[in-house]
């Protein structure tokens, strides 16, 4: 396919545009920043860049004129970067634009990314999740303005979808990680309430970008969102130790095995084929059991 990535100079971004690449897609890297290199390409990547601001309308449809797909992952990226009303008006923006664009053109399916945030994170032992491991169900509950943009793009994928029959899919990354994060991991391990604000989760850039791609080609159908997270914590105790300690009163929907995750990605692997394939273990040589 010909595909649109937006946010393409970022760490998510150029590990999207890679692997799309690798997979023999064509791609056009769009983003408000980003280096050229000598023949217009995104510096070192390969795909020709495209200097746009999606929370112009005539920017955001020049970016994807003539394209079969969109990967959205353009956006202010967390909570604090900014002030909470830019944070708000910019996803908004940039997410409705998108979304409208791509009906307005016929660009078949969008692929973007909302949070982990519109679970209800951050979660801590005044605001513990209902249940664990938290999936889908435990949407919709945002907690910052940022959260909210997220959950307000969710909320107009389902409309615009529904009304121009276009299909948009919403992936919940959790924290994205990629090599050079995981040496600072063992920092968190003397305290559990360091990373418990989403439930010591994480996930490979890598595995984003395989997300990404899966959700290109899924059959699926409307505006359905995913949690897309690793296949374990960032923490080198069991998750049911963790679980006991933090949130003695929530309860487990099922037994918790080793150091699996407390983010369900069950409903992106049965509907997406998403199965994660990195830790930060085989990098700093921790076995995951």
């Amino acid at each position: 396919m010909n595909i649109t990535v937006t946010g393409a100079s970022g760490k998510t971004g150029r590990a999207v545009v890679q692997d799309l690449l690798a997979h023999g897609h064509e791609v056009r890297a769009v983003d408000v920043a980003g280096t050229p290199g000598d023949r217009g390409e995104l510096a070192d990547l390969g795909a020709p860049l495209l200097r746009a601001d999606l929370t112009d309308f005539g920017d955001t449809v020049d970016a994807l004129t003539g394209v079969d797909a969109v990967v959205h992952l353009a956006a202010i990226p967390a909570p604090g970067f900014v002030t909470d009303a830019r944070t708000f008006t910019a996803n908004t923006a940039m997410n409705s634009n998108v979304f409208l664009a791509a009906a307005k053109l016929g660009v078949g399916r969008v692929v973007w990314t909302s949070s982990e945030t519109t679970l209800g994170f951050p979660f801590g032992t005044a605001a513990p999740p209902r249940y664990l491991p938290v999936d889908e169900d435990h949407y919709p509950h945002p907690t910052s303005a940022y959260a909210l943009s997220k959950v307000v793009g969710e909320t107009l994928a389902e409309h615009i979808s529904a009304w121009s029959g276009i299909l948009i899919i919403g992936l919940r990354l959790s924290n994205v990680h990629d090599d050079a994060d995981y040496p600072k991991i063992p920092s968190y391990w003397a305290d559990p309430l360091t990373r418990v604000f989403n439930l010591w989760g994480y996930v490979d850039v890598r595995d984003v970008a395989q997300a990404c791609r899966r959700a290109l080609l899924a059959e699926v159908t409307g505006a359905p969102s995913y949690v897309i997270a690793a296949r374990d914590t960032l923490m080198d105790r069991p998750s049911a130790e963790l679980a006991a300690e933090v949130f003695p009163e929530v309860r487990a929907r099922r037994p918790l095995d080793g150091h699996e995750s407390l983010l369900s990605s069950e409903k992106a692997r049965d509907e997406l084929g998403y199965v994660p394939l990195y830790s930060w273990r085989d990098v700093l040589g921790t076995p995951l059991t």
